[in-house]
């Protein structure tokens, strides 16, 4: 099947579509920051340039894209024109992710990742519950990692 819209418009469409200070990043950076907690955003010299690193908790927090890192929600589906394209890059999206999180825990990192379908679409969270459920996870010590998604 083709696509619906010309090659230059789709071009042009994606060329939009942000990687840093996505809405669902802003809205977890403006909710921690009301409840106090304070934070460094990409830092280069992290694996993976982390969406929102909290230094004095050892955490770091990706806002990751349902579409652009294939999670297994609504949100996502494997698009119909230029399969194999979409398959090699979301597939190397996944692999670069999870060996980014492995480097970070080895460094002694804790790793929390939120999922854009738990702040969009039609199974999100509260959006409070979200930032609450991270605030709760960065001042728990004993709790290594987080994922937090939208309700199935």
């Amino acid at each position: 099947m083709s696509d619906i819209v010309s090659s230059e418009k789709r071009s042009r469409m994606m060329s939009n579509i942000r990687a840093k200070d996505t809405k669902p990043e802003l809205i977890l950076r403006k909710g921690l920051y009301r409840l106090g907690f304070r934070y460094r955003i990409h830092d280069k010299k992290l694996p993976g340039k982390p969406d929102i690193v909290f230094p004095r908790y050892k955490a770091v927090i990706f806002a990751n894209g349902c579409f652009w890192h294939g999670h297994s929600c609504h949100l996502f589906k494997w698009p119909s024109s230029n399969e194999e394209f979409w398959h090699k890059k979301i597939n190397r999206n996944k692999e670069v992710d999870k060996a980014n999180i492995e480097q970070l825990k080895k460094m002694g990192w804790r790793v929390g990742l939120v999922w854009e379908c738990s702040l969009k679409g039609k199974h999100r969270l509260d959006s409070e519950e979200v930032i609450e459920l991270c605030a709760q996870w960065l001042q728990t010590t004993d709790m290594l990692s987080i994922e937090i998604g939208g309700q199935c």
